[in-house]
């Protein structure tokens, strides 16, 4: 029983790494050598089959790859529409769907398409194709098509295998084609992504073609109420960006009054705000909430020699160069071979007519005499010959027909010889210095073609949207001293007591009790938070507390400073040692502040009375101690402008919060009460 589990989890073992052998090779992950998948492969070469200069029903191209397909045409069709709305090597013609808008081609009964003339020029070369059995066995398929150009960096590509991915962004055809240049000059360079659909492009966390990329929207202030999108970020559609505009606007992060998409051959989405929302505030918020900003995660994963791995742009296009120098060379060695055939052909067929050699064969009885005869007659003629005579060669001397030789033109056939030789020393040349003759190759590639694909996408260093900036404060926090109940779902029901803040759903809310302690929280819907709340506000950076505290212990009172104090959510913190009757006298925001302390009358002073102006306090940190006021024991602490300070914006006080405190409430016993009750008789 063992053996046969054994014997099956092989069985499963074997076939699991056959099928995820053939995903990643077969059908996800696209070759380093011309950036194709199998069925664009596939494709391609089907057009070249079926070229003709005229374009083809797609429907007939997808029928005629599927002798090269195993799979579906839904599959073919979808990676033929994908790869002729590139716009590089497929021409097209209908209706192919719209990349801005996401929707989709029309039937391939009623569309067209052809090889386009880059894909002709730089994609076939059967001399260099090294081509196998089809999945049946009927036909011949290309292991890799010869591309000349890194057709990889070039379109991009994206695939998902088993146990990997792919996802490489698309370049721009001149600068890859610079690049090269520059590779083959032996400097060094750095490339970003290019994106048909435009946009704007942070690379400042890009990792040569991993890391991440930030994509965001091109728009446009038609007016201070009226926002105009022209371009798209990549991996987005008009649609998929206008569903997430709405759904911002539902959720109350975006106020606007309208969204109409204009989009046909450009893109143009306009955005109506609403009474009280301006264009340069709401621009802002598009790019933190909706998809007008789009993180990306590049992975470049490529098939090398059978073998999946991750690779950077720079590695991939310094590859690329080096093939493209190799097919070079391979292919002006084939031409050159084809010349010195040709002209070791046409050096036989003068000396041959020349010469009168036929007349050799006149009396021959037989065709091994006759090839004796020839092969005799040209041995005083080999050192003007390339290379030895073959029998092949005889052969083809004797198929010369006797017009031929009648009207044989002495002149043109030595004029055309030394067109042939001439061509050879080109090439000879050109096999001398091959970097100079791919660099000119490239120079007309660019020539040619490189005015059609000018760059789209603007590369641009994002600031960061700080979401809780941008939110809307939608939500109105209230605060029910009485039933000591915080949250949005809360009603005031005594003004005078209870106090409200608006907010947004990001911000932090930071809680000041008078017994010192604090604590942050999200904005919630109800909480209960105590009936000893002394002061609430929005988490802000750059806040300064000016505090006046009275320690129970030691019965003094202290001032101290601290900036917004850094925290934990929900985590209670301390901002003097917990005693009993330990609390908070005044607590002011800001600069510039300044209090009073009035002190126990005491008969050998001569003020009974402290001014405090906290700027002359170092701001320290929130459970720093402070600084004793007097030495003497302190009864009152007032704001020195007598009043409650101006209410922050977004740091707004409980009521009352500036008041005088003393040390006790009503009804309490021991020090503080007795220090009220002396001080109300001495005022």
């Amino acid at each position: 029983m063992d053996s046969q589990h054994g014997k099956l989890r092989q069985l499963f073992d074997y076939n699991f790494l056959e099928y995820t052998s053939y995903v990643i090779k077969e059908r996800a992950i696209p070759d380093i050598n011309d950036g194709l998948k199998p069925v664009q492969r596939r494709l391609l070469q089907t057009l070249f089959n079926m070229d003709d200069g005229r374009f083809h029903k797609v429907a007939n191209v997808v029928g005629a790859t599927m002798k090269l397909h195993p799979h579906g045409d839904q599959s073919i069709f979808a990676a033929l529409v994908n790869l002729a709305n590139k716009g590089y090597l497929v021409d097209r013609q209908g209706n192919y769907g719209n990349i801005f808008t996401g929707d989709q081609a029309s039937a391939p009964r009623y569309i067209e398409c052809r090889l386009s003339p880059l894909a002709r020029e730089v994609v076939f070369n059967k001399d260099l194709t090294e081509f196998v059995d089809s999945y049946d066995g009927r036909m011949q398929e290309p292991v890799t098509l010869p591309c000349k150009i890194p057709m990889l960096l070039l379109q991009g590509a994206e695939g998902i295998a088993v146990g990997m991915a792919t996802k490489v962004m698309p370049h721009n055809f001149c600068e890859l084609l610079e690049a090269q240049k520059q590779i083959l000059k032996g400097e060094e360079v750095t490339l970003y992504p290019d994106f048909i659909q435009g946009g704007m492009l942070d690379v400042s966390l890009y990792d040569h073609g991993n890391g991440k990329i930030r994509c965001r929207a091109k728009m446009e202030e038609a007016n201070e109420k009226t926002i105009i999108i022209k371009e798209i970020p990549y991996s987005t559609t008009t649609e998929s960006l206008i569903d997430s505009v709405e759904k911002a606007a539902k959720a109350g992060k975006i106020k606007i009054i309208s969204i109409n998409d204009y989009t046909a051959e450009e893109v143009e989405i306009e955005i109506k705000l609403a009474r009280g929302v301006y264009a340069s505030d709401t621009i802002k918020a598009l790019y933190a909430f909706t998809d007008c900003e789009v993180p990306i995660s590049p992975n470049l994963t490529l098939v090398q020699n059978g073998i999946p791995r991750t690779s950077t742009v720079e590695e991939v296009l310094h590859y690329n160069t080096h093939k493209l120098l190799d097919d070079l060379t391979k292919e002006l060695k084939i031409d050159l071979g084809r010349l010195e055939d040709r002209l070791h052909a046409r050096l036989l067929e003068q000396i041959f007519i020349e010469e009168r050699l036929y007349k050799t064969i006149e009396e021959k009885t037989s065709f091994k005499a006759v090839l004796k005869g020839v092969d005799d007659a040209l041995l005083p003629f080999i050192q003007e010959l390339k290379r030895p005579v073959t029998t092949e060669d005889i052969e083809r001397l004797l198929e010369i027909r006797i017009k031929r030789i009648s009207r044989y033109d002495i002149n043109k056939q030595q004029k055309e010889i030394q067109s042939i030789r001439r061509d050879i020393k080109i090439i000879k040349k050109h096999l001398m210095d091959m970097v100079r003759y791919t660099t000119a190759y490239i120079d007309s590639l660019l020539k040619k073609y490189g005015e059609s694909f000018p760059r789209r996408t603007e590369l641009k260093a994002f600031t960061e949207v700080s979401v809780r900036k941008v939110a809307l404060s939608n939500l109105n926090v209230c605060y029910d001293r009485e039933k000591g109940f915080l949250g949005h779902q809360i009603k005031i029901s005594d003004p005078k007591k209870d106090f409200s803040i608006a907010c947004s759903e990001y911000d932090r809310l930071l809680l000041i009790y008078d017994t010192g302690m604090y604590k942050v929280i999200q904005v919630t819907d109800k909480l209960f938070v105590g009936h000893d709340l002394l002061w609430l506000g929005k988490v802000e950076g750059g806040l300064i507390f000016n505090m006046v505290y009275r320690e129970g212990k030691e019965n003094f009172c202290y001032v101290k400073r601290f900036a917004t104090p850094k925290f934990i959510l929900d985590k209670e913190y301390r901002l003097f040692d917990e005693h009993k009757k330990s609390k908070i006298l005044l607590l002011l925001l800001g600069e510039e502040k300044s209090a009073r302390a009035s002190l126990m009358p005491s008969p050998r002073a001569k003020s009974n009375v402290v001014d405090i102006f906290f700027d002359q306090y170092l701001v320290k940190g929130p459970a720093a101690k402070g600084k004793r006021v007097s030495s003497r024991m302190v009864r009152r602490v007032t704001d020195s402008t007598g009043k409650n300070p101006p209410e922050r914006k977004m740091n707004l006080p409980l009521p009352g919060l500036h008041e005088p405190v003393v040390g006790a409430r009503e009804g309490e016993t021991g020090e503080g009460a007795g220090q009220k009750k002396e001080d109300n008789g001495a005022q």
